[in-house]
This record gives C-alpha cells, sequence and structure tokens, in this order.
C-alpha cells in the first residue's frame, strides 16, 4: 500500500488538486469532505508513503508480523502530503516522527507498535479476522456516542483541547435526550446488553 509516484506526480502537475474526485470523501481528511465514522485499518507486506498517511487517518491500527513500513517523500524530493506531517508528531511523538519522515528508513511491524504508529500486532492469517473483530465491536456500540466521540477527539487534536472542552457538556446534553442513550441507562438498570438504533 503506498503511492505510485509517476502517476500521482503527473496529475498534481497537471489539475493542482489532489487525485481524488471532487465530490468524493477524502480518506486522509487535509480537503474537502472527510469521513464521519471510525476506520480500522489492517496492512501487511509493505506499507509507504500515502499509504501510512491513511493509517494515520484512522482511528485504529493492526499490522501483520513482518510488515515493513517507511515515509519515503524525502528520498524522491518532495514531502508527506497526506497529512503525514501534521499526524506523525500527534501520534508517535515528535523524535519517533522526525526520526522516520527525515530518512524515509524502514522499519518493522514491533517498532511500529513501539512508536504508536499501529495499536496491535498479529499473525498474518488473523489479521483479517482481528481487523473485523474491532470493528463490530464498535458498531455494537451506540451509533451517536460512537459519532460524538469521535468529533470530540478530533476537534481537541484540530482545534484543541479548549475548543473540545466547550463543546462536551453540550454534546452530552444533546445525547441524553436520545433514544439510545435511554435504552443505555435502561439496559445498565436491566442487567442486559443494550439494543441502540441510532436515534
Amino acid at each position: 500500500m503506498g503511492l505510485d509516484l509517476k502517476n500521482v506526480a503527473e496529475f498534481l502537475k497537471k489539475q493542482k488538486r489532489f487525485p481524488l474526485p471532487p465530490e468524493s470523501v477524502n480518506p486522509w481528511g487535509t480537503t474537502g469532505k472527510t469521513k464521519t465514522k471510525p476506520v480500522v485499518v489492517a496492512v501487511h507486506g509493505m506499507c509507504i508513503t500515502l499509504g501510512i498517511e491513511l493509517m494515520l487517518a484512522s482511528e485504529i491500527r493492526i499490522a501483520a508480523k513482518r510488515t515493513l513500513f517507511a515515509q519515503v517523500e524525502v528520498q524522491r524530493g518532495i514531502f508527506p502530503f497526506g497529512g503525514g506531517t501534521m499526524r506523525w508528531p500527534v501520534q508517535c511523538g515528535w523524535g519517533n516522527a522526525m526520526k522516520y519522515i527525515l530518512t524515509g528508513e524502514t522499519f518493522e511491524s514491533e517498532e511500529a507498535l513501539r512508536i504508536g504508529l499501529v495499536q496491535e500486532v498479529v499473525e498474518k492469517n488473523e489479521l483479517i479476522e482481528r481487523g473485523i473483530q474491532l470493528a463490530e465491536k464498535i458498531a455494537a456500540q451506540a451509533p451517536l456516542g460512537v459519532y460524538a466521540t469521535l468529533k470530540s477527539s478530533l476537534d481537541s487534536v484540530i482545534h484543541g483541547e479548549s475548543k473540545a472542552a466547550k463543546d462536551l457538556f453540550p454534546q452530552l446534553l444533546a445525547l441524553m435526550e436520545t433514544k439510545d442513550a435511554e435504552e443505555g441507562l435502561a439496559s445498565f438498570v436491566e442487567k442486559r446488553p443494550a439494543v441502540f438504533q441510532g436515534q
């Protein structure tokens, strides 16, 4: 997973925009419409450049053992333009980010786990199953609660803690008026699994 530099370079020079259809959702979250649902990414083999940046734009990332990673744009006279310069330092720490985005050095799954680029490392034959398990676990939660959690977390990262903090209580009050919140409380009191409807 990565960048076809020749085709992308030609497109960028000619079109002067990111190589996506104008009305599509930008999976890197750098321009235009952005995703509104959590994304779980599972990678194996070789993951480079925009592939890593796609991972960084997701919520949960898992990798197969022996997966190789490299952010090699600096070796090609450009820089990570899919959000890597923004997300690497926040998610992996300044020193770890600079080590890999300034050198283009290749590293493996265990290092990706150590620096926080991935949250789990599993055997390749378990990768898709584990990714689906995580996605299903998220999907089983209250949809409005998941959306609000994602929005608040992104607001904090993008706009700062003060913006996210200002919106916490109003968002909570709005959620408390939903059928899902009523169901969540009822299921807790009745000691049964909740059945959410996204309302």
